[in-house]
């Protein structure tokens, strides 16, 4: 007899289906990058749960903003009216020292400098992995947003862009221990490599030589040698510096400058995404084209050569004098219509 249910494999099959299959797809998750459309896409359909879960910071926002007292918003407009009249003043002096070291490259034959465009951006989720220091933004591809963007805050810069999903990406910061950035020191341009530590407070810079001038309170900016970072921004402030004689390298330890476990709010750096080999052919295209479009400079006008004199062994060539006329001896009275003119 035919029974009325048919019956599947049991609970035991199907779990050990799905365990294999969850093992093979992390295996090639991790090993390859056929999944990275996938995830994109996946991104993309759980997007709506990421809205929904900062719906009530979004609307406790807007509450907050409405019942705000007409006093304190009064207050709160002087106080940034005062303070946008002394950031207007200090923009006024970055204004001429721009402009000065604008010339400055141009008398160097360097490239010009030109200011980074930046996207604003916030902070919706935290890598949940305490092994892994990565945090995810609300702005994605359609914003712009690309692979190895640089991420800073008020304070100095924080990561990079390690994975970016239609609406929203995914940033690696400094600390992560998989991350490394080439850095210098802001008081002598000595440069050092800062790799990350698993301690969101801390960086270690690597091969440092154990007479290397660097010292606590240093200051880490940027070198820009990977071209992957701008240069100049701060990274970290040197913490701890261990010289051991039996050793040929330095143990230094620095602070980040950016709240990486604390902000909210930051910047998306847009840097220029050519190759180098692409930076080198348009800078000799420009210096070629600057050269065809100079004004020729004139030869300088050379002097008629003089009369030839007998070369002397010993003696210094003297350049010849012009001869001048010869003056006869005139008479007493000369007459008044014989006057030579010299």
């Amino acid at each position: 007899m035919k029974p009325l249910f048919a019956k599947g494999p049991s609970l035991g099959v199907r779990l050990l289906v799905l365990v294999v299959l969850s093992a093979v797809l992390m295996v090639v998750d991790a090993r390859f990058t056929v999944l990275q459309p996938l995830r994109a896409q996946m991104g993309l359909l759980v997007e709506p749960v990421f809205w929904v879960g900062r719906l009530p910071v979004t609307l406790w926002k807007a509450a907050t903003q409405e019942l705000s007292s007409r006093n304190e918003l009064v207050a709160e407009n002087e106080k940034l009216k005062a303070e946008m009249l002394l950031l207007q003043r200090r923009v006024q002096k970055l204004a001429a020292l721009t402009e000065q070291n604008v010339r400055l490259r141009e008398l160097l034959n360097s490239s010009s400098l030109v200011e980074e465009k930046v996207i604003a951006t916030e902070l919706i989720g935290i890598d949940p992995n305490p092994f892994t220091h990565r945090i995810l933004i609300d702005k994605g591809e359609q914003d712009g947003v690309f692979l190895g963007q640089p991420v800073l805050d008020a304070r100095g810069l924080m990561g990079q862009v390690v994975e970016v999903m239609p609406y929203a990406a995914r940033v690696l910061l400094l600390t992560d221990t998989s991350h490394s950035i080439p850095v210098q020191v802001n008081r002598n341009g000595l440069r050092a490599i800062a790799a990350g530590s698993g301690n969101p407070e801390r960086l270690e810079l690597r091969h440092v030589a154990d007479t290397a001038d660097i010292k606590v309170g240093d200051l880490l900016v940027s070198s820009g040698m990977g071209q992957r970072f701008p240069a100049g921004y701060p990274v970290a402030m040197v913490s701890e510096v261990i010289h051991d004689s039996g050793q040929p390298f330095a143990i230094v330890r620095a602070v980040p400058t950016a709240a990486l476990n604390r902000s909210r709010h930051m910047l998306l750096v847009d840097v220029d995404r050519r190759s180098a080999e692409e930076r080198a052919t348009a800078a000799a295209e420009a210096q070629q084209q600057a050269d065809s479009q100079a004004p020729a400079v004139p030869d300088a006008a050379v002097p008629a050569p003089g009369p030839a004199v007998p070369a002397v062994p010993g003696a210094t060539a003297v350049t010849p004098a012009p001869a001048l006329p010869a003056v006869e001896a005139a008479p007493a009275l000369p007459p008044a219509d014989s006057q030579e003119t010299h």
